[in-house]
């Protein structure tokens, strides 16, 4: 079939009859004769003139092409010589026969095999840049050179130089600049302090002080958590200077930083350890997630900097969390730890740590509770229990009770402070969680109404972010005076 198509692309018109195809076998077998037979070069112009010529391909008359290619011959209807004359026919118009194709194919194919087969082999190269060059040995890419880097060094006028020839200068890193512990605790009460500022700025623009504005500056302080009493102490102080004359927004906050810290300072005292009592019991309660825990171990980092021999008990019996939490604190700082099994009696671990921490003649035993919320009866009971078992075993235990406040409880910590004292006798407060989205006016409120000491404050969960309570600081930070 291969071989007919070949021979219609070649004849271009319709098939000679089969009475004129011996004809043209024999002028050009006689034709290939003959030039087998001469010498080159031999060959006359004469003699080919004498030559018989080919019937033109193309007829004279129209060419019917309507019925489309004529029917290829089979392979063994082939003429004799035809297979032959198709090769020629091809070589003249410099076209690659079909066999020479097959044959090519199939010495390609038996390379392969051969290849494959032997040991010595080469491995085929495969180049995956359509760039590099076929022939490269053993895979190995030679790279294109870069004009770049053949190009001579450009000469830069004086006082020029390349950049790639300068020494590299080693940048020194910034100092970090430490907060003092005013900065972090203004930056811990901005969000109240700005709310506060900014609306008491507001309402003295241009406005003398009367009944009216009284009573609004009276809304914006219990509005800020700083309570009635707090709120009528500043407005009953302003209006008693002030009365009738020009007030400015910044003459308000002067009399409001004086009134809280009047307020504060009778409570911001020092947490009092009476180490004639070995061990010195601190107990610490308070409402889920006001960080009890991580503020025991940071008192425990002071007491055993100052060299105090402290003893850590895992109280918080209901929270696996709250036992490893307080272990890696003991650890850190020094302190003796004990624990026991989740969901143990959190008495009988008081109990224990009180006998063991005797023994052990620790200075100081801080114990952890678990997190109770205040409406909760039977869980205020089970810390009702732990003070009775500790009372046991000494009259005064335990000698210090604190509660840790969370500043962004807001209104709701008044009546905490209230159900724990009744409960446990809270006898002291640290405020936690003043790092920016505190409600720090709350604890004037509880300072005006329960007169608690304040021991503490905390602005973050670092070790050293626990400092002692300072009355101005705190009023100056809430009004926002700059110290």
């Amino acid at each position: 079939m291969a071989l007919g198509f070949i021979k219609k692309v070649f004849t271009f018109g319709k098939e000679k009859p089969a009475q004129t195809a011996p004809d043209a076998v024999e002028d050009k077998t006689s034709v290939s004769k003959i030039e087998s037979e001469a010498p080159a070069g031999s060959i006359s112009d004469d003699l080919l003139a004498d030559l018989p010529l080919a019937d033109d391909p193309v007829l004279s008359e129209e060419m019917d092409t309507a019925g489309g290619p004529a029917p290829d011959l089979e392979e063994d209807q082939a003429e004799p010589g035809e297979s032959e004359s198709t090769i020629v026919s091809a070589v003249d118009l410099d076209m690659v026969p079909l066999e020479l194709l097959k044959a090519e194919e199939s010495i390609d194919k038996d390379d392969i095999v051969d290849n494959s087969g032997s040991v010595d082999a080469p491995t085929p190269i495969v180049h995956e840049n359509p760039i590099q060059p076929a022939d490269v040995s053993q895979g190995v890419m030679v790279e294109a050179a870069d004009p770049a880097e053949t190009r001579a060094p450009t000469a830069l006028p004086k006082g020029f130089a390349a950049a790639e020839n300068l020494p590299v200068q080693p940048v020194a890193a910034a100092p970090q600049v430490k907060q003092t512990w005013f900065q972090r605790l203004t930056a811990g009460l901005f969000r109240t302090s700005t709310q506060l500022t900014g609306q008491i700025t507001a309402l003295f623009t241009k406005r003398k002080l009367d009944d009216e504005t009284l009573e609004e500056l009276e809304d914006l302080l219990i509005q800020a958590d700083l309570g009635v009493e707090t709120a009528l102490r500043i407005t009953d102080t302003l209006a008693s200077e002030r009365y009738g004359k020009d007030v400015t927004g910044e003459d308000v906050t002067k009399i409001m930083a004086a009134e809280i810290v009047k307020v504060l300072k009778p409570v911001a005292k020092p947490l009092a350890l009476d180490l004639s009592h070995k061990p010195h019991v601190i107990l610490v309660v308070g409402v889920n997630g006001t960080g009890k825990t991580t503020t025991i171990g940071k008192l425990a980092a002071k007491l055993s900097g100052s060299g105090l021999k402290v003893m850590l008990a895992a109280g918080d019996t209901f929270r696996a969390a709250a036992i490893e939490q307080l272990k890696i604190w003991a650890d850190r700082t020094g302190s003796t730890f004990i624990g026991t099994k989740l969901g143990a009696d959190a008495a009988g671990l008081a109990y224990e740590a009180f006998e063991r921490a005797k023994a052990e003649k620790s200075d100081v035993l801080i114990i952890d509770t678990a997190g109770r919320l205040q409406n909760k009866t039977e869980l205020m009971a089970e810390l009702e229990k732990i003070v009775r078992v500790l009372g046991k075993l000494d009259p005064d235990a335990p000698h210090t009770v604190l509660q840790t406040l969370d500043a962004t409880t807001g209104q709701n910590a008044l009546q905490q402070v209230e159900i724990f004292r009744n409960i446990a006798g809270v006898n002291g407060l640290i405020m936690t969680k003043l790092d920016g989205t505190a409600r720090g006016g709350i604890l004037v409120a509880i300072a005006a109404k329960h007169k608690l000491p304040v021991y503490f404050i905390g602005v973050g969960e670092g070790i050293d972010d626990l400092e002692p309570f300072e009355a101005e600081d705190f009023a100056s930070a809430i009004a926002g005076i700059a110290r």
